[in-house]
């Protein structure tokens, strides 16, 4: 029996004609199945699976230095990567698009993994509101809002707050960043997280510093407790 396409594939069909979806990474077209990446940029991908690890190397990068619940990055930040340029455009290249692209994709993920079933909010590491003004908007914002859309949990952005203006953190050595960031978080309206399971997101994890720094402020409230998750983990 010979069967026509609905409504809805004809509408989606014209719609990608007029609007087509580009790869986050080189720009390419995108078939309108396909989510983030091209099947070229893909497959040169690391994605990893530490959301379905508890012991995986992104805890272990934060082992005695604040306490996780769980933790995991989307995917493996490297040299020839198509997520190192994807990043990249989100950060400096005015597309936040991409971020809540890659952050629908990673919750889907997130979403079927028992490690977060528990989570209850998603709040993303602050920028100062002068960096913000400069950049338009926050990668870390954008990052969970698709994140909270596919895991349907709230995000909440006004819960962390920085208090003081950063030097980019890429120019700087490690230790300096340690020396930098210190002190510059704060958590507003602490109630509002008492006893909750939060997740605590950003762009990459480096060093540690910042997301360090964050959950500190956020597990100086009583009963809460934290997961982390970034698009990428970069290599030591």
């Amino acid at each position: 029996m010979k069967t026509f396409p609905s409504l809805r594939q004809l509408w989606a069909g014209f719609t990608h004609l007029l609007y087509p979806e580009l790869c986050v990474a080189c720009g390419g077209d995108l078939p309108s199945s396909a989510t983030c990446f091209c099947i070229r940029c893909r497959a040169r991908l690391a994605p990893s699976d530490m959301h379905l690890v508890q012991e995986n190397e992104f805890i272990e990068r934060l082992w005695g230095r604040i306490k996780l619940e769980n933790g995991a990055a989307a995917y493996y930040f490297t040299r020839n990567s198509p997520i190192r340029m994807a990043i990249h455009h989100l950060k400096y290249k005015n597309k936040p698009e991409i971020g809540l692209m890659i952050g629908r994709e990673f919750g889907r993920k997130l979403r079927e993994s028992d490690l977060f079933k528990t989570v209850e909010g998603i709040v993303p590491v602050p920028l100062h509101p002068r960096k913000e003004r400069l950049r338009g908007y926050n990668q870390s914002t954008v990052f969970a809002q698709g994140l909270s859309e596919s895991m349907d949990v709230p995000m909440l952005g006004k819960v962390l707050v920085r208090r003081a203006y950063t030097e980019t953190q890429t120019k700087k050595k490690r230790m300096e960043r340690f020396q930098n960031v210190g002190e510059v978080f704060a958590v507003e309206k602490p109630q509002s997280i008492e006893g909750k399971h939060l997740l605590l997101v950003d762009d990459v994890l480096t060093t540690g510093a910042t997301l360090e720094l964050c959950g500190q402020a956020m597990l100086n409230v009583a009963g809460t407790r934290l997961s982390c998750a970034t698009i990428a983990i970069a290599s030591r």
